[in-house]
């Protein structure tokens, strides 16, 4: 998978970034309102009864929120968080002195949770319903299991895949929350507030267009308006106006609705060669050199929010709004009445 831009993912370049600009507490946070209401009854409710908040699963596209939002609740329960991710954790052993090692309220947060392994997940399954685990003490005939009382805790799970999470494992989750993506005007804040922090000159004008081609993903405006930053500094006098903002952006090849050189790639590959569709997605992943899963996962979750290609049973469909993106005609149905 090339380097993008516009990739929403976690790079080395976030984590140097985002620390410095993330909300530590609920008020602070933008976006999101209706896991931000739901979340702030959850925590008052569990302070007031002295009990460690239920298990919070979020789901969404990456680059919205997840993890700060997990930073945010061990903040307002006043509890300390332990951070880690499915991938990590190989063995049971591991998952169990994790847990063993946490404090009465502490969170644990596990991202990526899917590709936590059975063995693993099995672990979790008797932590989070009775705050217990079960331990093999021996070998052979003379094994026996011993139970260890946990401290009560708040796992957090964060997934971008809520798909291939098993149902035992999402079934225990008390609080389940899918994150949206965010409107250009929430990105405006976001990147003002962000500006502000890093001491870069904007005005509304420039956060606006920069949080119009964001992709509605904090992650990526806090990373545009850093590019932007630099183009301001060299080639104007360091202000991103609207157009610097509109100037630096279309040299990093970033159009005006987000889209990428990857982007139109896609959509003009299933318009010129596949007549706009329907097309397989393992079709599409040969005809531009690409991962079907990353196709899937990455480009079109944003492609088909703004209603530039759809799924259909029999395939993937360019849209109006495609054709009407790139200046070309859309076919009429035909005589036979099939679209081409």
């Amino acid at each position: 998978m090339a380097t993008r831009t516009i990739e929403t993912n976690l790079t080395e370049e976030d984590v140097r970034i985002e620390g410095s600009l993330r909300p530590q507490y609920l008020k602070d946070y933008i976006g999101q309102k209706k896991a931000k209401e739901t979340l702030k009854i959850y925590i008052e409710a569990a302070k007031k009864r002295n009990d460690p908040l239920d298990h919070v699963l979020f789901y969404g596209p990456p680059g919205l929120g997840k993890t700060t939002l997990a930073g945010i609740i061990a903040n307002e329960m006043g509890v300390h968080i332990k951070t880690t991710s499915g991938p990590a954790i190989e063995k049971p052993g591991e998952m169990a002195a994790i847990l063993n090692n946490l404090q009465e309220g502490d969170v644990l947060f596990v991202d990526e949770i899917h590709r936590l392994n059975r063995q693993v997940e099995e672990v979790l399954y008797p932590a989070m319903e009775d705050y217990a685990i079960d331990i093999m003490i021996g070998k052979g005939a003379s094994a026996r299991s011993i139970r260890l009382d946990l401290p009560k805790f708040t796992l957090i799970g964060a997934t971008t895949r809520a798909g291939l999470l098993t149902a035992p494992l999402r079934d225990r989750f008390g609080v389940i929350h899918r994150l949206e993506f965010y409107t250009p005007e929430e990105l405006q804040t976001i990147i003002m507030h962000s500006a502000k922090i890093l001491d870069v000159k904007i005005d509304p004008k420039g956060a606006a267009e920069l949080a119009r081609r964001s992709r509605g993903t904090p992650r990526l405006a806090n990373r545009l308006l850093k590019r932007v930053r630099d183009f301001a500094q060299i080639r104007y006098d360091g202000e991103i106006t609207y157009d610097v903002a509109v100037d630096a952006l279309n040299m990093m090849d970033v159009d005006k609705m987000g889209l990428d050189h990857v982007d139109r790639n896609l959509i003009l590959t299933m318009i010129h060669k596949f007549d706009g569709g329907p097309v397989g997605l393992d079709t599409i992943a040969a005809a531009i050199g690409e991962d079907a899963g990353t196709i899937e996962d990455v480009y079109e979750p944003y492609l088909i929010k703004n209603g530039f290609i759809n799924r259909t049973p029999r395939g993937r469909v360019a849209t109006g709004t495609a054709y009407l993106h790139f200046g070309i005609q859309k076919p009429d149905e035909n005589a036979d009445g099939i679209t081409e």
